[in-house]
């Protein structure tokens, strides 16, 4: 994998508009080139209902075992432990639906939430897909109308977007590893 030096992720957001053309202009991410742990999210601000949701929620990212060994939804509570939530137990279906600063006490009561939202069981599979005319890798998830796509920025950086049945705007976001 070589450096993107053409393409630059914006630091403080964009547009939609400039997302897809930022994705768009990306290479594919081989299902091979994911696969390799943990990795670091972030959010890449477009103006979507969710931004700043998974943020202020405790999100940490994703972790990629084996095609299918997947854990979509890592989170990180008040001590920095990171663990797998089983993203049915999430009511992402609100997300974007109320103002993402709400979210708070529900980070800060994450230590105390954990055993119920925790799984150690993987709940999403990687794939090569065809999306916007690219076949890269892109995450399923086992119990939710959600696959998120990716394309490779650099060596340890991914631009995903998450693609949800009856969502009309993209909802952009950043993985490092």
């Amino acid at each position: 994998m070589t450096e993107n030096t053409d393409v630059t992720l914006p630091e403080d957001g964009c547009t939609a508009a400039q997302a897809w053309e930022i994705f768009d202009r990306l290479p594919a991410a081989r299902v091979d080139e994911v696969v390799t742990g943990r990795w670091r999210g972030s959010e890449l601000p477009t103006g979507h209902p969710m931004d700043g949701a998974l943020s202020e929620s405790g999100w940490y990212g994703k972790q990629f075992d084996a095609p299918d060994q997947v854990h979509p939804l890592l989170f990180t509570d008040d001590r920095g432990t990171v663990f797998a939530v089983d993203p049915r137990r999430v009511p992402l279906s609100l997300a974007g639906k109320f103002p993402a600063r709400w979210l708070r006490p529900v980070r800060d009561k994450l230590r105390v939430l954990a055993p119920v939202l925790r799984t150690r069981k993987p709940t999403a599979r990687l794939r090569d897909i065809e999306y916007r005319g690219v076949v890269s890798a892109a995450m399923v998830y086992d119990h939710l109308p959600i696959i998120d796509h990716f394309r490779r920025f650099d060596a340890d950086t991914l631009l995903g977007v998450m693609d949800m049945r009856g969502m009309s705007d993209p909802y952009f976001f950043v993985l490092k590893r």
